[in-house]
């Protein structure tokens, strides 16, 4: 059964499931549709067309399902997806999509979202990935499984962050990332990969001396960027991460990538 503050408003329309628990001053929109065993807390605001899945911890004053900040908004019925076991820590924010967009902001099973940190209109957040206080994705961004983004960093609009990679803190993305790899500074700049992830997930010796090869190949090889991808994509066929690197690249076509540091 439902655990609901008598202070709480959950308007009409409203679809909550056993167990979820509604903390004191927190309102719930007619269209907010709360999995099995959603923890939301006090002062929370969840509204528009959104789906919060199992699981999920929500921390005062988190607002979600807001209209998108975007100029073209016409308070169209787009949507909020977000997955199961995820936490949203305080202050966070994730805005519903846009008509003309993708008509729905998607985050996956599993992610974090410290405080503060903001997810705009039309993002793709894929499963397990790590918000990092304040950090912020613009409009459209898209970023890969088990990705941290550390605090205060930022991803244009647009931009992708590949998986397994690692954004530094106080780092602007404003051009692709490549899986695997960590970026740092200023205007993030690749520092090579994503070391210390990889291991943490488990993966293994002979992949991880593949990726550094297949890294190098791809940025400092001869031939245009697809010549380069072409040699990476027949020489490690047989390393899906390898691959992945090449599939990521290829999915964004002529798209400005980030880049090695001098």
């Amino acid at each position: 059964m439902t655990d609901i503050h008598p202070t709480a408003v959950v308007e009409d329309g409203a679809r909550l499931a056993d167990g979820v628990t509604v903390g004191p001053f927190t309102v719930i929109g007619p269209d907010v549709e709360l999995a099995e065993a959603v923890s939301v807390q006090s002062h929370v605001v969840i509204n528009g067309h959104t789906r919060i899945g199992a699981r999920t911890q929500i921390f005062p004053f988190a607002a979600i399902g807001g209209p998108p900040q975007d100029t073209s908004y016409t308070d169209e019925p787009t949507k909020i997806v977000i997955g199961s076991d995820c936490v949203i820590r305080e202050q966070a924010t994730v805005n519903r999509g846009t008509a003309r967009g993708k008509g729905v902001t998607t985050i996956g099973d599993r992610c974090m979202l410290m405080i503060g940190a903001h997810v705009a209109h039309d993002c793709v957040v894929s499963d397990d990935v790590l918000l990092v206080n304040n950090a912020t994705l613009g409009g459209h961004s898209e970023i890969g499984e088990h990705a941290i983004l550390g605090g205060l960093s930022a991803v244009q609009q647009n931009c992708r962050v590949g998986a397994h990679a690692f954004i530094g803190g106080v780092t602007g993305v404003t051009a692709d990332v490549i899986p695997f790899v960590s970026a740092l500074g200023h205007r993030a700049e690749i520092a090579g990969l994503n070391i210390v992830g990889l291991k943490r997930r488990g993966f293994d010796r002979p992949t991880i001396h593949a990726l550094r090869a297949a890294y190098k190949a791809v940025f400092d090889g001869t031939g245009s960027r697809g010549e380069r991808l072409d040699r990476v994509a027949e020489e490690y066929a047989d390393i899906p991460a390898a691959m992945t690197i090449v599939a990521f690249i290829r999915a964004g076509g002529d798209r400005r990538l980030a880049l090695p540091r001098d």
